[in-house]
């Protein structure tokens, strides 16, 4: 949940009493074109964004969220209307990745970028919201986690129990928004872009099938803190009929090559987030989880990364990625290790860095070992995805070109191939 934005409701509990018995206060018309926009929903009117929304037929995606929000009559309908057109929003855009339904216009359909700039312009509506009743500044963030939590597919992570005889493996994949966009408004993310080319599909391996399910995270350390990898994955980590047999987390990472990170570490080295915010410390685990105490300064993967890197996955090398920068026991000089930590040394950078890509493998794989979850788990880096020759000046370039589709369906078609390795060792 991203911090409470400083709005308040313009109607106060006194027109709330005044009302009469058994009727809902009317919601107001006009939006408050006042309340600031976050540093992420600034930058949706840039001609970049816009152009996408446009040409991918996501441009109706706020305005029909904020007529909606307009019918709302009381905070549990707002709850009950917030929730169910996030949760259209990702299954639009799962849909449309996935080739069902109308394109909507002519950008590819394997984008992602149309669900990131349509959720802002939602969460953009919900902050300029007046409703016809008294709504705090705590009420409404809770409204937007809800819109967040559900346009991400967080919520709506549905894993197969399975019957006798009808084994079938359950994965969890997660991606991440597009970030840096201060550098390039244009950028896409290839791990967001595979998540919702890989929601909801089934996997054939040599042992079976396996059922993926899906979630796309922000680029904000607040919401990390807050617990959103936590709440998302606990219910499919915990024991039960419906645990997961594997989970993959992915981000972008290098320049030409895939990395399985062998080694994640428990800090943050302070690069600002997509709401321009930096954090360096140790990372928080949120009360009410489970986790290991004293906390870990390194957590493992366990994905089969030497199957992963002998198999025939695709164009782009894949490595086992073993190197970390720790502060070793007794010292306090950051040193690089090429293979791994040494004994009671201080996490500084873990295999994928210092950066949120470090973090959800952290916490991923924390969580694991504390509920006990005996799975392939771990993170996975993607290819830079880069735009096309010609096309990389953010200030006269093109919103796409044919060498950044081929390259992100390639990464994409890469990924599910790892994945069908995971899920054979599942």
């Amino acid at each position: 949940m991203r911090p409470i934005r400083p709005r308040l409701a313009l109607l106060g509990a006194a027109l709330l009493a005044a009302a009469p018995l058994g009727l809902a206060v009317p919601a107001t018309a006009a939006p408050d074109t006042t309340a600031t926009p976050t540093v992420e929903e600034q930058r949706l009117d840039k001609a970049a964004p816009q152009e996408i929304l446009r040409r991918s037929g996501f441009d109706d995606a706020a305005p029909d969220f904020a007529r909606a929000l307009a019918g709302v009559r009381s905070p549990a309908e707002a709850e009950r209307v917030i929730a169910r057109e996030g949760g259209h929003l990702w299954k639009r855009a799962v849909d449309r990745v996935q080739g069902r339904g109308p394109a909507g216009g002519d950008l590819s359909r394997d984008d992602d970028r149309p669900l990131y700039w349509a959720r802002l312009g939602m969460t953009r509506a919900l902050g300029q919201w007046q409703p016809g009743f008294p709504l705090t500044d705590a009420r409404r963030a809770a409204l937007l986690d809800t819109l967040e939590r559900t346009s991400r597919g967080e919520d709506s992570i549905d894993l197969p129990a399975g019957k006798a005889g009808q084994r079938v493996k359950r994965i969890v994949v997660t991606g991440f928004d597009p970030f840096q966009l201060d550098a390039d408004v244009r950028r896409s993310n290839p791990s967001g872009a595979a998540a919702l080319a890989l929601d909801g599909t089934t996997i054939r391996t040599d042992s079976g099938p396996a059922r993926v399910e899906t979630a796309v995270f922000p680029v904000r350390w607040a919401d990390f803190a807050d617990g959103t990898v936590e709440r998302a994955l606990l219910p499919a980590f915990r024991p039960g009929p419906r645990r997961v047999d594997a989970f993959l987390t992915v981000s972008q990472g290098r320049v030409g090559r895939f990395d399985v990170e062998r080694t994640n570490g428990a800090w943050r080295g302070g690069y600002p987030d997509n709401a321009n915010v930096s954090r360096t410390e140790t990372v928080p685990i949120p009360a009410g989880v489970p986790t290991q105490r004293p906390q870990p300064q390194w957590t493992t993967t366990t994905l089969p990364y030497e199957k992963i890197v002998a198999a025939n996955t695709g164009p782009v090398p894949v490595y086992d990625h073993t190197e970390v920068t720790e502060i070793p026991a007794g010292g306090s000089t950051p040193v690089v290790r090429p293979d791994g930590p040494t004994p009671g040394s201080t996490a500084r950078a873990g295999g994928g860095g210092d950066y949120l890509s470090n973090e959800i493998a952290y916490r991923a794989t924390l969580l694991r070992d504390a509920v006990g979850l005996k799975a392939p788990g771990g993170h996975l880096h993607t290819p830079v995805l880069q735009f096309g020759p010609g096309n990389t000046d953010p200030a006269t370039g093109q919103v796409t070109d044919p060498d950044f589709v081929h390259d992100r369906e390639a990464i994409t078609a890469q990924v599910r191939s790892i994945l069908t390795v995971v899920a054979a060792t599942a």
